[in-house]
Protein backbone atom coordinates (compact mmCIF):
# COMPACT_ATOMS: atom_id res chain seq x y z
CA UNK A 1 0.00 0.00 0.00
CA UNK A 2 1.44 3.34 -1.09
CA UNK A 3 -0.65 6.16 0.34
CA UNK A 4 0.56 9.71 -0.27
CA UNK A 5 -0.65 12.84 1.52
CA UNK A 6 -0.47 16.46 0.43
CA UNK A 7 -1.96 19.20 2.60
CA UNK A 8 -2.91 22.27 0.59
CA UNK A 9 -2.40 25.83 1.92
CA UNK A 10 -6.15 25.95 2.59
CA UNK A 11 -5.77 23.04 5.01
CA UNK A 12 -7.48 20.57 2.67
CA UNK A 13 -5.88 17.12 2.89
CA UNK A 14 -5.47 15.20 -0.38
CA UNK A 15 -4.66 11.48 -0.18
CA UNK A 16 -4.03 9.00 -2.98
CA UNK A 17 -3.25 5.30 -3.00
CA UNK A 18 -2.11 4.16 -6.44
CA UNK A 19 -3.15 0.68 -7.56
CA UNK A 20 -1.60 0.60 -11.06
CA UNK A 21 -2.97 -2.85 -11.82
CA UNK A 22 -6.49 -1.38 -11.93
CA UNK A 23 -8.25 0.47 -14.72
CA UNK A 24 -10.71 2.10 -12.32
CA UNK A 25 -10.58 4.47 -9.37
CA UNK A 26 -12.56 5.24 -6.25
CA UNK A 27 -12.76 8.97 -5.55
CA UNK A 28 -14.24 10.70 -2.54
CA UNK A 29 -14.48 13.69 -0.27
CA UNK A 30 -15.15 13.26 3.45
CA UNK A 31 -15.82 15.75 6.20
CA UNK A 32 -15.17 15.46 9.93
CA UNK A 33 -18.77 16.29 10.70
CA UNK A 34 -21.72 13.98 11.07
CA UNK A 35 -24.80 13.54 13.21
CA UNK A 36 -22.82 14.42 16.32
CA UNK A 37 -22.16 17.90 14.91
CA UNK A 38 -25.85 18.79 14.91
CA UNK A 39 -27.41 21.23 17.32
CA UNK A 40 -30.50 20.02 19.15
CA UNK A 41 -32.91 21.65 16.72
CA UNK A 42 -30.95 20.17 13.79
CA UNK A 43 -31.56 16.51 14.60
CA UNK A 44 -31.37 14.59 11.31
CA UNK A 45 -29.85 17.49 9.37
CA UNK A 46 -26.49 15.89 8.53
CA UNK A 47 -28.29 12.95 6.93
CA UNK A 48 -30.76 15.21 5.10
CA UNK A 49 -27.85 17.29 3.78
CA UNK A 50 -26.22 14.15 2.40
CA UNK A 51 -29.47 13.30 0.59
CA UNK A 52 -29.88 16.81 -0.80
CA UNK A 53 -26.38 16.86 -2.28
CA UNK A 54 -27.58 14.73 -5.18
CA UNK A 55 -30.74 16.79 -5.76
CA UNK A 56 -29.20 19.54 -7.82
CA UNK A 57 -26.50 22.22 -7.73
CA UNK A 58 -26.02 25.66 -9.22
CA UNK A 59 -24.69 23.99 -12.39
CA UNK A 60 -26.48 20.62 -12.52
CA UNK A 61 -30.03 19.42 -11.97
CA UNK A 62 -30.68 16.19 -10.08
CA UNK A 63 -31.27 14.44 -13.41
CA UNK A 64 -28.09 15.88 -14.90
CA UNK A 65 -26.06 14.57 -11.96
CA UNK A 66 -27.44 11.07 -12.46
CA UNK A 67 -27.07 11.13 -16.25
CA UNK A 68 -23.55 12.58 -16.27
CA UNK A 69 -22.04 9.96 -13.97
CA UNK A 70 -23.92 7.08 -15.57
CA UNK A 71 -22.96 8.27 -19.07
CA UNK A 72 -19.41 7.17 -18.25
CA UNK A 73 -20.52 4.00 -16.44
CA UNK A 74 -19.75 5.35 -12.98
CA UNK A 75 -21.77 5.71 -9.82
CA UNK A 76 -22.12 8.13 -6.92
CA UNK A 77 -22.82 7.37 -3.29
CA UNK A 78 -22.80 8.97 0.14
CA UNK A 79 -22.99 7.97 3.79
CA UNK A 80 -23.62 9.86 7.01
CA UNK A 81 -21.97 8.64 10.19
CA UNK A 82 -21.85 9.83 13.76
CA UNK A 83 -18.65 11.83 13.31
CA UNK A 84 -18.01 11.86 9.55
CA UNK A 85 -19.90 12.27 6.27
CA UNK A 86 -18.55 10.82 3.02
CA UNK A 87 -19.36 11.40 -0.65
CA UNK A 88 -17.85 8.99 -3.17
CA UNK A 89 -17.70 7.93 -6.80
CA UNK A 90 -16.39 4.96 -8.76
CA UNK A 91 -15.25 5.58 -12.33
CA UNK A 92 -12.86 4.45 -15.04
CA UNK A 93 -9.36 5.93 -14.90
CA UNK A 94 -10.11 8.43 -17.68
CA UNK A 95 -13.03 9.89 -15.72
CA UNK A 96 -11.36 10.66 -12.37
CA UNK A 97 -11.43 14.43 -12.89
CA UNK A 98 -15.09 14.32 -13.93
CA UNK A 99 -15.94 12.48 -10.71
CA UNK A 100 -13.91 14.96 -8.70
CA UNK A 101 -15.66 17.89 -10.38
CA UNK A 102 -19.09 16.42 -9.61
CA UNK A 103 -18.20 15.75 -5.98
CA UNK A 104 -16.86 19.29 -5.57
CA UNK A 105 -20.02 20.66 -7.15
CA UNK A 106 -22.45 18.83 -4.88
CA UNK A 107 -20.67 19.74 -1.62
CA UNK A 108 -19.86 23.38 -2.43
CA UNK A 109 -22.87 24.58 -4.45
CA UNK A 110 -25.95 22.49 -3.62
CA UNK A 111 -29.15 24.16 -4.82
CA UNK A 112 -31.43 23.09 -1.94
CA UNK A 113 -34.44 23.44 -4.23
CA UNK A 114 -37.59 23.73 -2.04
CA UNK A 115 -39.55 21.15 -4.04
CA UNK A 116 -36.66 18.68 -3.96
CA UNK A 117 -36.26 19.33 -0.23
CA UNK A 118 -39.89 18.50 0.46
CA UNK A 119 -39.68 15.29 -1.58
CA UNK A 120 -36.49 14.21 0.15
CA UNK A 121 -37.95 14.90 3.58
CA UNK A 122 -40.77 12.52 2.65
CA UNK A 123 -38.23 9.90 1.56
CA UNK A 124 -36.37 10.15 4.87
CA UNK A 125 -39.59 9.90 6.85
CA UNK A 126 -40.21 6.61 5.03
CA UNK A 127 -36.65 5.56 5.91
CA UNK A 128 -37.33 6.34 9.58
CA UNK A 129 -40.46 4.20 9.39
CA UNK A 130 -38.44 1.37 7.89
CA UNK A 131 -36.07 1.40 10.88
CA UNK A 132 -39.06 1.39 13.23
CA UNK A 133 -40.15 -1.80 11.48
CA UNK A 134 -36.66 -3.35 11.81
CA UNK A 135 -36.20 -4.14 15.51
CA UNK A 136 -32.67 -5.52 15.17
CA UNK A 137 -31.66 -2.04 13.90
CA UNK A 138 -33.89 -0.04 16.21
CA UNK A 139 -32.50 -1.71 19.34
CA UNK A 140 -29.10 -0.14 18.64
CA UNK A 141 -30.61 3.34 18.30
CA UNK A 142 -32.29 2.73 21.66
CA UNK A 143 -28.98 1.54 23.13
CA UNK A 144 -27.11 4.64 21.97
CA UNK A 145 -29.84 6.87 23.40
CA UNK A 146 -29.74 5.09 26.76
CA UNK A 147 -25.93 5.23 26.92
CA UNK A 148 -25.61 8.92 26.02
CA UNK A 149 -28.96 10.47 27.03
CA UNK A 150 -29.68 14.06 26.03
CA UNK A 151 -26.53 14.29 23.91
CA UNK A 152 -25.85 14.38 20.15
CA UNK A 153 -24.05 11.04 20.45
CA UNK A 154 -27.24 9.53 21.82
CA UNK A 155 -29.48 10.66 18.97
CA UNK A 156 -30.28 8.59 15.89
CA UNK A 157 -28.63 9.65 12.64
CA UNK A 158 -31.93 9.78 10.75
CA UNK A 159 -33.72 12.15 13.11
CA UNK A 160 -37.46 12.01 13.78
CA UNK A 161 -40.36 12.83 11.48
CA UNK A 162 -40.95 16.07 13.39
CA UNK A 163 -37.34 17.26 13.31
CA UNK A 164 -36.74 16.28 9.67
CA UNK A 165 -39.90 18.03 8.45
CA UNK A 166 -38.93 21.11 10.47
CA UNK A 167 -35.61 21.61 8.67
CA UNK A 168 -35.39 24.21 5.92
CA UNK A 169 -32.96 25.58 3.35
CA UNK A 170 -31.50 28.06 5.84
CA UNK A 171 -30.71 25.28 8.34
CA UNK A 172 -29.01 23.21 5.64
CA UNK A 173 -26.91 26.15 4.45
CA UNK A 174 -25.90 27.01 8.01
CA UNK A 175 -24.71 23.50 8.80
CA UNK A 176 -22.85 23.36 5.48
CA UNK A 177 -21.03 26.63 6.18
CA UNK A 178 -20.06 25.60 9.71
CA UNK A 179 -18.86 22.10 8.97
CA UNK A 180 -17.98 21.59 5.30
CA UNK A 181 -14.67 23.45 5.50
CA UNK A 182 -11.27 22.90 3.90
CA UNK A 183 -9.53 22.30 7.22
CA UNK A 184 -12.05 19.64 8.19
CA UNK A 185 -12.06 17.71 4.92
CA UNK A 186 -10.07 15.13 2.98
CA UNK A 187 -10.20 14.45 -0.75
CA UNK A 188 -9.13 10.90 -1.50
CA UNK A 189 -8.61 8.52 -4.41
CA UNK A 190 -7.49 4.91 -4.71
CA UNK A 191 -6.88 2.87 -7.84
CA UNK A 192 -5.76 4.15 -11.23
CA UNK A 193 -4.72 7.62 -10.09
CA UNK A 194 -1.59 9.77 -10.31
CA UNK A 195 -0.91 11.77 -7.16
CA UNK A 196 0.36 15.09 -8.50
CA UNK A 197 -2.36 15.39 -11.14
CA UNK A 198 -5.01 14.51 -8.58
CA UNK A 199 -3.69 17.09 -6.10
CA UNK A 200 -3.74 19.79 -8.81
CA UNK A 201 -7.32 18.94 -9.74
CA UNK A 202 -8.44 18.84 -6.10
CA UNK A 203 -6.85 22.23 -5.38
CA UNK A 204 -8.59 23.76 -8.38
CA UNK A 205 -12.02 22.17 -7.97
CA UNK A 206 -12.36 22.47 -4.18
CA UNK A 207 -11.16 26.07 -3.89
CA UNK A 208 -14.77 27.07 -3.12
CA UNK A 209 -14.70 25.28 0.23
CA UNK A 210 -14.70 27.84 3.06
CA UNK A 211 -11.49 28.04 5.06
CA UNK A 212 -11.16 26.87 8.64
CA UNK A 213 -11.91 23.83 10.73
CA UNK A 214 -15.26 22.20 11.35
CA UNK A 215 -16.95 22.93 14.66
CA UNK A 216 -15.82 20.74 17.54
CA UNK A 217 -18.79 18.86 19.01
CA UNK A 218 -19.48 18.93 22.73
CA UNK A 219 -17.69 16.30 24.81
CA UNK A 220 -19.63 13.07 25.19
CA UNK A 221 -20.41 11.72 28.66
CA UNK A 222 -21.28 8.06 29.03
CA UNK A 223 -24.15 7.61 31.49
CA UNK A 224 -25.60 4.15 31.03
CA UNK A 225 -29.27 3.38 31.36
CA UNK A 226 -32.15 1.05 30.59
CA UNK A 227 -34.55 1.41 27.67
CA UNK A 228 -37.16 -1.25 26.86
CA UNK A 229 -39.97 -1.27 24.30
CA UNK A 230 -42.62 -3.95 24.63
CA UNK A 231 -43.84 -5.07 21.21
CA UNK A 232 -45.77 -8.04 19.90
CA UNK A 233 -42.91 -9.64 17.95
CA UNK A 234 -41.78 -13.19 17.37
CA UNK A 235 -38.31 -12.40 18.72
CA UNK A 236 -36.87 -10.42 21.60
CA UNK A 237 -33.92 -8.22 20.61
CA UNK A 238 -31.53 -7.46 23.48
CA UNK A 239 -28.32 -5.43 23.62
CA UNK A 240 -26.26 -5.04 26.79
CA UNK A 241 -23.42 -2.52 26.71
CA UNK A 242 -20.75 -0.75 28.75
CA UNK A 243 -18.48 2.24 28.26
CA UNK A 244 -16.04 1.49 25.45
CA UNK A 245 -12.72 3.02 24.50
CA UNK A 246 -12.14 6.11 22.31
CA UNK A 247 -10.26 5.36 19.10
CA UNK A 248 -7.21 7.33 20.28
CA UNK A 249 -7.03 5.52 23.64
CA UNK A 250 -3.81 3.52 24.19
CA UNK A 251 -5.88 0.37 24.70
CA UNK A 252 -8.19 0.86 21.69
CA UNK A 253 -6.70 -2.12 19.85
CA UNK A 254 -6.82 -4.26 22.98
CA UNK A 255 -10.52 -3.41 23.34
CA UNK A 256 -11.15 -4.55 19.77
CA UNK A 257 -9.19 -7.77 20.30
CA UNK A 258 -11.27 -8.48 23.41
CA UNK A 259 -14.46 -7.78 21.45
CA UNK A 260 -13.44 -10.20 18.70
CA UNK A 261 -12.51 -13.04 21.03
CA UNK A 262 -15.70 -12.72 23.03
CA UNK A 263 -18.13 -12.33 20.14
CA UNK A 264 -16.49 -11.96 16.75
CA UNK A 265 -17.19 -15.26 15.06
CA UNK A 266 -18.52 -18.80 15.33
CA UNK A 267 -15.61 -19.86 17.55
CA UNK A 268 -16.13 -16.94 19.95
CA UNK A 269 -17.24 -17.44 23.53
CA UNK A 270 -20.64 -15.83 23.04
CA UNK A 271 -21.51 -17.83 19.93
CA UNK A 272 -20.37 -21.10 21.46
CA UNK A 273 -22.13 -20.65 24.80
CA UNK A 274 -25.30 -18.80 23.79
CA UNK A 275 -26.04 -20.54 20.51
CA UNK A 276 -24.12 -23.79 20.26
CA UNK A 277 -24.20 -25.01 23.88
CA UNK A 278 -27.54 -23.59 25.06
CA UNK A 279 -29.48 -22.87 21.86
CA UNK A 280 -30.75 -19.58 23.29
CA UNK A 281 -30.38 -17.39 20.20
CA UNK A 282 -29.95 -17.64 16.46
CA UNK A 283 -28.05 -14.36 16.23
CA UNK A 284 -25.48 -13.30 18.83
CA UNK A 285 -22.37 -11.14 18.57
CA UNK A 286 -20.25 -8.54 20.34
CA UNK A 287 -19.50 -5.01 19.15
CA UNK A 288 -17.23 -2.09 19.95
CA UNK A 289 -17.72 1.42 18.58
CA UNK A 290 -14.91 3.87 19.21
CA UNK A 291 -15.49 7.61 18.90
CA UNK A 292 -13.19 10.60 19.34
CA UNK A 293 -13.76 10.85 23.10
CA UNK A 294 -16.06 7.95 23.95
CA UNK A 295 -16.91 4.37 23.09
CA UNK A 296 -19.54 1.69 23.48
CA UNK A 297 -18.83 -2.02 23.98
CA UNK A 298 -21.39 -4.75 24.31
CA UNK A 299 -23.24 -7.77 22.99
CA UNK A 300 -26.48 -8.37 21.11
CA UNK A 301 -28.79 -11.38 20.91
CA UNK A 302 -32.02 -12.10 19.06
CA UNK A 303 -34.02 -14.85 20.76
CA UNK A 304 -37.41 -16.35 21.48
CA UNK A 305 -39.35 -14.88 24.43
CA UNK A 306 -39.28 -18.21 26.29
CA UNK A 307 -35.55 -17.71 26.91
CA UNK A 308 -35.77 -14.09 28.06
CA UNK A 309 -35.00 -14.84 31.71
CA UNK A 310 -31.83 -16.75 30.88
CA UNK A 311 -30.18 -14.63 28.21
CA UNK A 312 -28.71 -11.75 30.25
CA UNK A 313 -27.18 -13.89 33.03
CA UNK A 314 -25.53 -16.10 30.40
CA UNK A 315 -24.22 -13.20 28.32
CA UNK A 316 -22.86 -11.38 31.37
CA UNK A 317 -21.12 -14.50 32.64
CA UNK A 318 -19.50 -15.01 29.24
CA UNK A 319 -18.24 -11.43 29.12
CA UNK A 320 -16.83 -11.45 32.65
CA UNK A 321 -15.31 -14.91 32.30
CA UNK A 322 -13.49 -13.73 29.17
CA UNK A 323 -12.16 -10.67 30.99
CA UNK A 324 -10.90 -12.92 33.78
CA UNK A 325 -9.55 -15.77 31.69
CA UNK A 326 -9.06 -15.03 28.00
CA UNK A 327 -6.43 -17.42 26.67
CA UNK A 328 -3.40 -16.97 24.46
CA UNK A 329 -5.06 -19.04 21.76
CA UNK A 330 -8.19 -16.87 21.80
CA UNK A 331 -6.15 -13.68 21.56
CA UNK A 332 -4.12 -15.06 18.65
CA UNK A 333 -7.32 -16.03 16.85
CA UNK A 334 -8.90 -12.61 17.45
CA UNK A 335 -5.80 -10.84 16.14
CA UNK A 336 -5.78 -13.08 13.07
CA UNK A 337 -9.40 -12.11 12.40
CA UNK A 338 -8.53 -8.42 12.63
CA UNK A 339 -5.49 -8.74 10.37
CA UNK A 340 -7.29 -10.79 7.75
CA UNK A 341 -10.35 -8.55 7.80
CA UNK A 342 -8.22 -5.46 7.22
CA UNK A 343 -6.09 -7.00 4.48
CA UNK A 344 -9.08 -8.46 2.65
CA UNK A 345 -10.89 -5.13 2.72
CA UNK A 346 -7.88 -3.37 1.21
CA UNK A 347 -8.13 -5.48 -1.95
CA UNK A 348 -10.90 -3.12 -3.14
CA UNK A 349 -10.12 0.45 -4.23
CA UNK A 350 -13.31 1.84 -2.68
CA UNK A 351 -12.48 0.27 0.66
CA UNK A 352 -8.93 1.64 0.56
CA UNK A 353 -10.20 5.13 -0.15
CA UNK A 354 -12.69 4.84 2.71
CA UNK A 355 -10.03 3.59 5.15
CA UNK A 356 -7.70 6.46 4.25
CA UNK A 357 -10.42 9.11 4.55
CA UNK A 358 -11.58 7.86 7.93
CA UNK A 359 -8.04 7.57 9.24
CA UNK A 360 -7.03 11.00 7.97
CA UNK A 361 -9.99 12.66 9.68
CA UNK A 362 -9.58 10.71 12.91
CA UNK A 363 -5.79 10.66 13.25
CA UNK A 364 -4.46 13.36 10.93
CA UNK A 365 -2.80 10.92 8.54
CA UNK A 366 -3.84 8.21 6.07
CA UNK A 367 -3.89 4.57 7.06
CA UNK A 368 -0.41 3.11 7.59
CA UNK A 369 -0.88 -0.61 7.09
CA UNK A 370 2.36 -1.73 8.71
CA UNK A 371 1.77 0.48 11.74
CA UNK A 372 -1.77 -0.82 12.15
CA UNK A 373 -0.73 -4.46 11.83
CA UNK A 374 2.04 -3.88 14.38
CA UNK A 375 -0.44 -2.40 16.86
CA UNK A 376 -2.72 -5.40 16.44
CA UNK A 377 0.18 -7.80 16.88
CA UNK A 378 1.41 -5.98 20.01
CA UNK A 379 -1.78 -6.75 21.98
CA UNK A 380 -1.10 -9.36 24.67
CA UNK A 381 -3.41 -11.60 26.67
CA UNK A 382 -2.95 -9.27 29.62
CA UNK A 383 -3.84 -6.26 27.47
CA UNK A 384 -7.05 -7.87 26.22
CA UNK A 385 -8.13 -8.94 29.71
CA UNK A 386 -7.38 -5.49 31.13
CA UNK A 387 -9.41 -3.77 28.43
CA UNK A 388 -12.30 -6.14 29.05
CA UNK A 389 -12.23 -5.56 32.81
CA UNK A 390 -12.05 -1.79 32.36
CA UNK A 391 -15.07 -1.71 30.06
CA UNK A 392 -17.11 -4.15 32.14
CA UNK A 393 -16.41 -2.07 35.24
CA UNK A 394 -18.57 0.78 33.98
CA UNK A 395 -22.31 1.28 34.42
CA UNK A 396 -24.41 -0.98 32.18
CA UNK A 397 -26.66 0.10 29.35
CA UNK A 398 -29.54 -2.12 28.30
CA UNK A 399 -31.86 -1.85 25.31
CA UNK A 400 -34.57 -4.37 24.46
CA UNK A 401 -37.46 -4.49 22.03
CA UNK A 402 -40.10 -7.18 21.63
CA UNK A 403 -41.78 -9.43 24.22
CA UNK A 404 -39.67 -8.13 27.13
CA UNK A 405 -41.59 -9.90 29.89
CA UNK A 406 -39.22 -12.20 31.77
CA UNK A 407 -36.10 -10.21 30.94
CA UNK A 408 -33.97 -9.42 33.99
CA UNK A 409 -35.14 -6.24 35.70
CA UNK A 410 -32.90 -3.19 35.90
CA UNK A 411 -32.40 -3.52 39.68
CA UNK A 412 -31.55 -7.22 39.40
CA UNK A 413 -29.08 -6.45 36.64
CA UNK A 414 -27.33 -3.92 38.86
CA UNK A 415 -27.26 -6.39 41.75
CA UNK A 416 -25.78 -9.13 39.60
CA UNK A 417 -23.07 -6.88 38.23
CA UNK A 418 -22.28 -5.58 41.72
CA UNK A 419 -21.93 -9.11 43.07
CA UNK A 420 -19.70 -10.11 40.19
CA UNK A 421 -17.43 -7.12 40.69
CA UNK A 422 -17.23 -7.69 44.45
CA UNK A 423 -16.15 -11.28 43.86
CA UNK A 424 -13.46 -10.29 41.36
Amino acid sequence: MSARLTTLPSGLAVVTDAMPELGTAAVGVSFGAGARSEREEEHGLAHLLEHMAFKGTARRSALAIAEEIEQVGGDLNAATGVEQTAYSARVLAADVELALDMLADIVTEPAFDPDELKREQNVIVQEIGSVEDTPDDLVFDMLQEAAFPGQPLGRSILGTEQTVRGLDRRALAGFLARNYTSGGAVVVAAGAVEHDAFVEAAARLFDRLPAGEAETPKAAIYRGGDKRAKRDLEQLHVAIAFEGRPYEAPDAYAAQVFTNLVGGGMSSRLFQEVRENRGLAYSVHAFHWGYADAGLFGAYAGLGPEDAAEILPVMLDVLHDAADGATEREVLRAKAQMRAGLLMSLEQAASRADHHARHQLAHGRPLDLEETLAKIEAVTVEDARAAGKLMLGSAPTLAAIGPTRGLMREDRLAERLGARRSAA
